[in-house]
């Protein structure tokens, strides 16, 4: 009998070896050759699935929330503040998700199919965001004047920045870590925390 094979999985297995290229060379390094190499399979093979490089690169920009969907899932029932730091690249996993994230961010500034795979991506964790920090303003542990959509906005550039930062060495993993709480201070009450 014939081995069943699962197009999409195989599809995902081309992508993580889109991801980890990218997040040691960049995108520049992402080519059929190299992602061939990378998987153990034939260019060939690469090609049935992808016709283009930039198919392969548009399908593996659709694969780049895995690693924080993971890291937020293993947080339980995530607050914001467990959120907002499952977004920082505190170990070699996040660092390689930001670095992957960064290089195809470049790469959707020319590439409108990417940049709205960024776009809607962002909006759902903005959207999420702000539907927790309404039930927290809700349930008294943050201030009431707290306006969850303008603040989410703050608070996922906020990591965005510190993210970077912690990239490139000139914040550690604790101080990111420590400017959010401060930030989250300033709009809580003293009834709870937004953890």
């Amino acid at each position: 009998m014939p081995k069943r094979v699962d197009h999409e999985e195989r599809r995902w297995q081309i992508a993580a070896a889109v991801r980890r290229i990218a997040a040691d060379r960049g995108l520049e390094g992402v080519s059929l050759n190299e992602v061939a190499a990378e998987a153990g399979i034939s260019k060939g093979f690469v090609q049935h699935y992808f016709a283009s490089r930039d198919d392969m690169l548009r399908y593996a920009a659709t694969t780049l929330r895995g690693g924080v969907e993971e890291r937020i899932a293993s947080a339980g029932e995530p607050g914001v503040r467990d959120l907002l730091v499952a977004l920082l690249p505190l170990d070699d996993a996040a660092r390689d998700d930001a670095l992957v994230a960064n290089a195809f961010l470049v790469r959707a500034l020319k590439d409108p199919a990417i940049a709205g795979h960024f776009r809607t991506g962002h909006g759902q964790l903005r959207d999420a965001v702000a539907a927790m920090l309404a039930a927290a303003r809700d349930d008294g542990t943050l201030v009431s004047t707290v306006d969850p959509p303008a603040e989410a906005a703050s608070l996922l550039a906020l990591v965005s920045g510190l993210g970077d930062a912690v990239l490139l060495g000139y914040q550690s993993g604790e101080e990111a870590i420590a400017l959010i709480d401060l930030h989250l201070s300033r709009i809580a009450t003293t009834q709870g925390k937004t953890r």
